[in-house]
C-alpha cells in the first residue's frame, strides 16, 4: 500500500508553526524566511486540501483539525529524535547542556568550573546563557539553573542556595567625601541594580527601616554582572546577593558598608526534565553543584 505521506519541509514547518503559534519564531527555528514558512504552510494545507490555521490579524489558531493533526505530528517527531539520539550516543554522552542566567555563569560557575573539569575530564560542558525558564520538550538542554522567588511547587526542582541581599561597593567609596556608615547615608550615592531584580533595594530598605530612600530608584543595568563591575569601579552601591560577592568581598575587591543582610524567600534552583531519566553526567554535575555549595569544613 502507497502511503500518503505530505512533503517533508512542510510537516516540518507545520509542527513547528504549531508549537510556537508564530511563523516568526518557527523561521527563526528552521533558519528560513518567514515567508518561506508561510508558503510551506499553504502547500501543505493544499496538499491535505482542507485549513489547518484560523489566521486573524495579529495572530493564528490551529483549527480543530490542524490541533488533531499536530498532536499526532508532534509525537512523531519527538520520536524521532528519540530514535536517532539513541544512534548517535558517543557525543551525545560526553556532552552536557547546561543553561543558566548570565550573571551566575560569570560570577559563581566560572569561577568553578576548572575543579569540575578537572574531576571529569570526559565531560564536555556547553553553556547558554538566558534569564528565560528552559522548556525541556523543545531545547536540548540537560540541566537548568535558575533563580525563584519563592520554592517551586513542579517536580523537578532542587534548591542549590538561598539568596541573602547585601549591598556593597567599592572600598575607596567608603572613605570618600559622603562615607557610609548607616544606611541612611545611602541617600548620597547611586544605588545600582540589575533590571532583572527590580525589587532587591526595595526589600533591603524596607528590612533596613530606611522608608525616605525609593528603592525603585537608582542606575539600572541589563543584567547583574555589569552592576557587580560599576560597583567596583566606584559608580555607586550594588545591591547583591552574598553567593555572589563572598569571593570579592574576601579578597578587598568589594566591600560591604554595613553589616546587615537580608534573606529573601527566593533562592537558585537546578532544574531537570521531570518525564526523563537522569544520566550518568546530569548526577555527576548535580553532586558537584552540591558540594560546591556547601560550607568549608
Amino acid at each position: 500500500m502507497t502511503r500518503k505521506i505530505p512533503p517533508l519541509n512542510a510537516l516540518r514547518a507545520f509542527e513547528a508553526v504549531s508549537r510556537s503559534l508564530s511563523f516568526t519564531k518557527a523561521a527563526e527555528e528552521l533558519f528560513v524566511t518567514q515567508g518561506a514558512v508561510s508558503r510551506q504552510i499553504a502547500n501543505l494545507e493544499a496538499w491535505l486540501g482542507l485549513k489547518l490555521f484560523a489566521r486573524g490579524r495579529h495572530s493564528i489558531e490551529l483549527t480543530a483539525q490542524g490541533q488533531t493533526y499536530f498532536v499526532a505530528m508532534r509525537d512523531i517527531f519527538d520520536g524521532i529524535d528519540r530514535s536517532t539520539r539513541q544512534l548517535m550516543p558517543r557525543q551525545e554522552d560526553r556532552l552536557l547542556r547546561i543553561k543558566l542566567p548570565p550573571t551566575f555563569a560569570i560570577r559563581w560557575l566560572m569561577p568553578r568550573l576548572a575543579r569540575f573539569h578537572a574531576r571529569y575530564p570526559d565531560t564536555e560542558v556547553q553553556i547558554t546563557t538566558s534569564h528565560q525558564r528552559v522548556n525541556y520538550r523543545t531545547e536540548d538542554i540537560d540541566i537548568s539553573i535558575h533563580s525563584e522567588p519563592v520554592p517551586p511547587e513542579q517536580s523537578g526542582f532542587k534548591l542549590l542556595f538561598e539568596e541573602t541581599l547585601i549591598p556593597v561597593c567599592s572600598p575607596g567609596l567608603l572613605k570618600g567625601k559622603k562615607p557610609l556608615n548607616k544606611p541612611d547615608d545611602l541617600r548620597f550615592h547611586d544605588r545600582l541594580c540589575s533590571m532583572n531584580r527590580p525589587h532587591d533595594w526595595s526589600t533591603w530598605l524596607r528590612e533596613a527601616k530606611v522608608d525616605f530612600i525609593d528603592g525603585r530608584e537608582g542606575l539600572k543595568f541589563e543584567n547583574a554582572a555589569l552592576a557587580y563591575q560599576a560597583a567596583a569601579n566606584g559608580l555607586g552601591v550594588m545591591m547583591g546577593l552574598m553567593a555572589f560577592v563572598q569571593e570579592d568581598l574576601a579578597s578587598g575587591l568589594l566591600a560591604a558598608p554595613f553589616d546587615f543582610s537580608v534573606a529573601t524567600k527566593g533562592g537558585y534552583y537546578i532544574s531537570f526534565s521531570d518525564t526523563k531519566e537522569k544520566s550518568q553526567k546530569i548526577i555527576e554535575f548535580e553532586n558537584w553543584l552540591l558540594q560546591e555549595v556547601m560550607p568549608s569544613p
